[in-house]
């Protein structure tokens, strides 16, 4: 008879350290691991939210660069570390969601190896054209690429300017031409030389010069308008239904981390968004606070592949690795 009570007991024994470690969370420094350098915008939300989430988990959460390979640094790393809440990875739709389609190989699965925890903000990006591009609308564009070879730049291949790109041509059928940069500040400077016609910009990087008049803005290319600039339409409302090419940044854990951490993480990470001066500064930055629940930042996330992949085999984008 009580052969039939071992293996629940073994399974209690077994959980019992986790649960008490969940319970106890965090009990030491947390690591903030981001995969690109101190200054860009991942960078600059994760230091916004380590300041405030050290406040409210009553431990030091300490920003951790390790930038290469558009991300997979930094998702490989996380991917491999103990599932116990100590390391945690902020990430971005390159590495979770693009590129799964642009390697060929990659050192971790977003899906299997890694946990959502929330969605944290949206990136504005920005459809403007040079002052010379006879457009003043997106149907314009659309109308005048089906007419003329025109260029586009973007911080470089497979970056979601390009893809944004890639996206517009594959919904409006038109051709405009990629010209990769090292950078989305070199691309912005032969914009306003007038070297190529237009970008999917960042709104950081273009704000300021739209408001000189220095380029014209179209529209924006998340699914509802920014706040930041509310009087320009989403590229969908402008003529292309269902467009969307939202840059964001979410965090995960190791998977298999208990639910428990996990709650835990995504109740302070959602106070810490919600905090107005921290809402307020990533706002300033061209940054939407955008927290949800884990479930609906891992549907998103699986969304968003599926998208992505449809997009870079339409525009024949690969790696060789």
């Amino acid at each position: 008879m009580i052969t039939k009570y071992i293996k629940p007991l073994a399974l209690v024994c077994a959980l019992a350290p986790v649960a008490a470690a969940a319970a106890e969370y965090p009990s030491k420094p947390v690591r903030f691991v981001v995969g690109f350098a101190p200054g860009g915008g991942t960078d600059t939300t994760a230091r916004a939210m380590a300041n405030r989430l050290t406040e409210l988990l009553k431990q030091q959460v300490v920003v951790d660069n390790r930038p290469g390979a558009a991300g997979n640094i930094a998702a490989d790393i996380v991917s491999n570390a103990q599932p116990d809440g100590y390391t945690v990875l902020m990430g971005t739709i390159a590495a979770l969601a693009i590129n799964p389609s642009l390697y060929k190989k990659l050192n971790f699965d977003p899906v299997r190896d890694l946990a959502p925890v929330t969605l944290a903000v949206d990136s504005t990006n920005i459809l403007v054209v040079h002052p010379t591009v006879a457009a003043k609308s997106v149907k314009d564009l659309v109308a005048l690429a089906k007419s003329k070879p025109l260029n586009g730049g973007s911080s470089g291949v497979g970056g979601t300017g390009h893809l944004a790109l890639e996206l517009f041509n594959l919904q409006a059928g038109t051709k405009i031409t990629h010209v990769p940069y090292k950078g989305g500040g070199p691309a912005m400077i032969d914009l306003l030389a007038g070297n190529i016609n237009l970008i999917f910009a960042t709104a950081a990087s273009s704000v300021g010069h739209i408001k000189a008049g220095k380029i014209n803005a179209l529209a924006v290319t998340t699914a509802k308008r920014s706040q930041l600039v509310p009087d320009l339409p989403t590229v969908a409302e402008a003529g292309l239904a269902g467009y969307e090419a939202n840059n964001w940044y979410g965090v995960l854990v190791p998977a298999r981390t208990p639910a428990a951490i996990i709650n835990r993480l995504n109740k302070e990470i959602t106070a810490t968004l919600n905090t107005p001066a921290v809402k307020d500064f990533l706002f300033k930055q061209g940054l939407d606070a955008n927290p949800g629940t884990p479930e609906s930042f891992g549907n998103y996330i699986k969304t968003e592949t599926a998208k992505w992949a449809k997009v870079t085999k339409a525009a024949g984008l690969y790696h060789s690795n």
